[in-house]
């Protein structure tokens, strides 16, 4: 993440609805600078010569409404028509973007955070999130003492965009051929954490022949992640093991993420199933250059288990968009977070929750074998995580008392294990990972640097 960015974290603007940068004023006014970035982008194409629109998506929590509406009349006041997806998961703004060729795409969800949050966040006319540079250029001109006017008097309209949750429903349909007996046989668990996949997720895994049991698809504006979704694993496994399901699928609120959850009711976390995915795709010879991209938080097992399969991993920074930028850099077609964040390049242009589901269990289908099983390829490394409260964020380096316990930690490894420490980018906590083989020893290593926090800015 840029440091001369100050709104934009890793996933958009995110912070308390009502106040700012999520106030009405100040979201209208972000509309339209990102119509005016936006706009000037495409002047001399071949796209300038059309009236441009912009597709909204939003999740289920109540400040979604006031946040369409603010972000609509900026864009509206540029000119722009806004097509309003409604309620609906953010993978499928990306996919509606790039499908009624739309300058542009806005989500209004916080994610997997509180109810009391939202945030908003764009992706581009090609469906992928933006860069850290365009999105510097949005904020710049957003603070800036004023949004100067277009200088006429165009005045966009919005309306509905038809049939977007049946659109995006086909789409994923689509990535299976639409075979109505896939799952045919098969007993899912589905918690769809109250949010924006309460209704598509579970049409989805019906029209593939599962028996889908769901939970939590009963939004109200205030219980999105309100103890149910992949935040609560622990949730999505007594669900299991009451419904005598098959395998368990959790959300988060807005979707782009997903954790299964085995017959025995284990939850598998992210990097868990990358390596499924990620071994499957190699068998198949559908690995683009026989490379997984995780994050620098994956769990050092996944090096280990593709190696073992004639493969590699590739690291990027944390963050969905991080994780494409390097698939994009490199070619390749299969990433993602341990948070749940998995990308099937060639079936999307962003993380989505309930592709990586759909294509994760035709694996457990296609080899005959339980979740329980296949999760039997990855071996993991022991690891401690800690995430503290902070209220704020000096550099690491800034502080002497966390860079000596950090480094007396490293000592402690001696080149058996790693330490990462970081800010969170859309939420006000530090991360702590320790990796080693010593269960014991990480923990009390992790303790001690999470102490050096406390001390060090009253954490």
């Amino acid at each position: 993440m840029s440091a001369s960015r100050q709104l934009f974290g890793t996933d958009g603007i995110r912070g308390e609805a009502g106040r700012p940068p999520l106030d009405a004023a100040t979201v209208l006014r972000l509309g339209q600078a990102a119509a005016d970035v936006f706009l000037a982008r495409r002047a001399g194409t071949d796209a300038a010569r059309e009236w441009p629109t912009v597709v909204i998506g939003k999740d289920t929590r109540q400040s979604g409404d006031m946040l369409e509406s603010a972000i609509a009349a900026g864009l509206n006041s540029r000119g722009i028509d806004v097509r309003l997806a409604g309620v609906i998961p953010t993978p499928a703004v990306a996919q509606l973007t790039r499908q009624t060729g739309a300058a542009f795409g806005v989500v209004i969800s916080a994610s997997h955070n509180p109810f009391a949050d939202n945030g908003v966040k764009f992706f581009g006319p090609d469906g992928y999130k933006l860069d850290d540079a365009i999105e510097l250029e949005i904020e710049q001109r957003l603070l800036g003492e004023t949004v100067a006017p277009k200088g006429d008097t165009t005045i966009g309209r919005t309306g509905p965009l038809d049939h977007a949750a049946g659109r995006y429903i086909a789409a994923v349909r689509a990535t299976v051929h639409d075979d109505a007996t896939l799952f045919k046989g098969l007993k899912f668990a589905l918690d769809c954490a109250n949010g924006a996949s309460f209704e598509t997720s579970e049409a989805i895994l019906r029209a593939l022949g599962a028996e889908v049991v769901p939970f939590h698809n009963q939004p109200n504006g205030v219980n999105i992640n309100r103890d149910c979704g992949c935040t609560h694993p622990g949730i999505i496994s007594r669900l299991v093991l009451e419904t005598g399901a098959h395998a368990g699928i959790a959300h988060d609120g807005d979707a782009d993420r997903v954790l299964l959850c085995d017959e025995t009711g284990s939850v598998l976390d992210g990097d868990e199933l990358m390596a499924i995915g990620a071994i499957d795709l190699l068998d198949r010879g559908e690995l683009a250059g026989q490379t997984l991209v995780a994050t620098v938080m994956s769990n050092a097992g996944l090096d280990a288990a593709l190696a073992a399969h004639g493969g590699r991993v590739v690291r990027a920074g944390v963050g969905d968009r991080y994780v494409m930028e390097e698939m994009r850099r490199g070619d390749f077609n299969f990433g993602g977070e341990q948070s749940g964040h998995l990308i099937y390049h060639d079936l999307n242009t962003t993380g989505d929750g309930i592709v990586a589901a759909v294509q994760l269990l035709r694996v457990m289908v296609r080899n005959g074998q339980p979740l329980s099983a296949l999760r039997r390829v990855l071996t993991k490394y022991p690891q401690a995580q800690r995430n503290l409260r902070v209220t704020h964020k000096p550099p690491v380096e800034s502080l002497p008392g966390v860079l000596s316990a950090i480094q007396g930690a490293e000592a402690s490894l001696a080149g058996d294990g790693r330490i990462l420490v970081r800010y969170s980018g859309t939420e006000p906590l530090v991360r702590i990972l320790v990796e080693g083989a010593d269960a014991e020893q990480i923990e009390s290593l992790a303790d001690t640097i999470r102490s050096a926090f406390v001390e060090a800015i009253g954490a």
